[in-house]
């Protein structure tokens, strides 16, 4: 009796296997890599537009607070308090000093005049608070001012910080302020265009603070402290800041934009302060 034989069918896997296998493989990186895409646009729009937006309202809604409760809104810029003493401003005399100080970047000196109207300089705000509005009409910016730097507290809600143990508007030493200048709402965006001359007003509840721009530094280290400084003298480039103690201003953001690597710097003086 014969056996019978049952034969196995073999598949042999062809080159047509194959490149559907590599196929699919293709198929499922694109898919991922566009996933990827997306999401990586969506932080993109979330940081450069979405963070921005509510910054910027929610800054806005903070000055709208402080002119409420101040009980004065701040559309105009204001008048100085005497003409007179603003003459020597210009050229490096402190306005609220009795004693002369040496002109930005000459070697005279000339007496500075106390201006009629002297208002108390602002007192030590608790930390994080918003207590005062910065102003600069020549590049559109109208800012709350709160106590400190920190990021999640002041900079990120498109704030401006004053960087602790430095001056109070309208006392001497140096008011220094640190901003973002790209994402939440970035106030410091455009400072590079300041230069000579143009006026930044500091508002607080007693008074009204002109300051007036008289130095600029492009770029220094993200570690530079000395332009923060009573006297502000850059540690790292030679020959930028000041020589002599004075009623300074100085803004602080980072540099290049899109970056934090370097410090760019915008420094002026106190011209005239009125009450409000």
């Amino acid at each position: 009796m014969r056996e019978r034989v049952e034969r196995v069918p073999v598949v042999v896997q062809g080159r047509r296997g194959q490149r559907g296998r590599a196929a699919r493989l293709v198929w499922g990186g694109a898919e991922i890599a566009v996933t990827c895409g997306l999401v990586l646009l969506l932080l993109v729009v979330h940081q450069l537009w979405w963070t921005n937006r509510q910054a910027r309202e929610g800054a806005e809604r903070q000055v709208q607070a402080l002119e409420r409760e101040w009980g004065s809104p701040s559309d105009s810029a204001p008048a100085d308090a005497d003409a007179d003493a603003d003459a020597g401003a210009e050229s490096g005399a402190d306005p609220a000093a009795e004693a002369p100080s040496r002109a930005s970047g000459s070697g005279s000196q000339k007496s500075a005049r106390r201006p009629h109207t002297v208002t108390a300089p602002t007192p030590a705000p608790d930390w994080d608070q918003v207590y005062a509005v910065l102003r600069i009409p020549r590049i559109g910016i109208r800012v709350p001012v709160a106590e400190g730097v920190s990021k999640s507290a002041v900079l990120n809600k498109g704030y401006v910080g004053h960087y602790p143990r430095t001056a109070q508007p309208g006392q001497g030493g140096n008011f220094a302020l640190a901003g973002h200048r790209n994402t939440h709402g970035e106030p410091f965006r455009r400072i590079n265009r300041l230069g000579d001359g143009d006026e930044l007003f500091v508002e607080t509840k007693s008074a009204v603070y002109t300051y007036v721009v008289d130095k600029t530094l492009a770029q220094t280290s993200a570690r530079d402290s000395g332009v923060i400084r009573s006297v502000p003298r850059s540690d790292v480039k030679a020959g930028h800041g000041y020589r002599s103690p004075g009623y300074y201003i100085t803004l602080t953001t980072c540099t290049p934009e899109y970056t934090s690597k370097y410090r760019l710097i915008v420094w002026g003086k106190l011209r005239s302060m009125r009450p409000r």
